[in-house]
């Protein structure tokens, strides 16, 4: 009889909002907010990628990145060392890849990032690779902003991005949410 891979899960709580956390053979393949507005469609395609269901427990990637978030959100930590494994379409790998080059306590603007890409005509198609996302936080969507410094979407919602830049940058953000 084959046994079909998991994705092992566990919630975290993070004084953002709750955050599900998975891995799949050792490596960290989910760190996404549980608010419904993109949460199926992330749910969807990374099992479909895998081919993995869900499985509720823990592992020791999980151990360990409960372990680093809870250092980030009490300022301890500014980098992570956890192994990731990105799951979707080579574009939005190379997006996902280049959002792990922008340093902690700094925002660039989705223009800026389809630039360094070398597709500046592409910024909407980085901004839906963006969307798409499936470790937030460690693969830092939200420093992510619009030309005009305003924030735009966020898969945790717009109180949470803020909270988010408000905590690397040590200061107040400037937009109001």
């Amino acid at each position: 009889m084959e046994k079909t891979p998991v994705i092992v899960c566990k919630p975290y709580h993070s004084p953002c909002g709750e955050l599900l956390l998975g891995s799949f053979e050792d490596k960290l393949c989910l760190c996404n907010w549980q608010t419904k507005k993109r949460r199926d469609q992330v749910d969807q395609r990374l099992q479909r990628l895998l081919s993995a269901r869900y499985k509720e427990g823990t592992s020791d990637v999980i151990e360990q990145t409960t372990a680093q978030l809870d250092e980030y959100f009490a300022r301890r930590r500014r980098e992570f060392d956890i192994p990731l494994l990105f799951a979707g379409t080579p574009f939005q790998k190379a997006v996902w890849q280049a959002l792990l080059t922008v340093p902690y306590g700094t925002t660039l603007s989705y223009a800026a990032l389809a630039k360094q890409l070398g597709t500046p005509k592409a910024v909407r198609a980085v901004a839906n690779a963006n969307g798409a996302n499936a470790i937030s936080i460690f693969v830092p969507c939200h420093r992510i902003i619009g030309s005009d410094r305003s924030l735009t979407g966020y898969g945790g919602g717009l109180p949470a991005k803020t909270r988010l830049l408000e905590l690397e940058s040590g200061v107040q953000y400037l937009e109001t949410v």
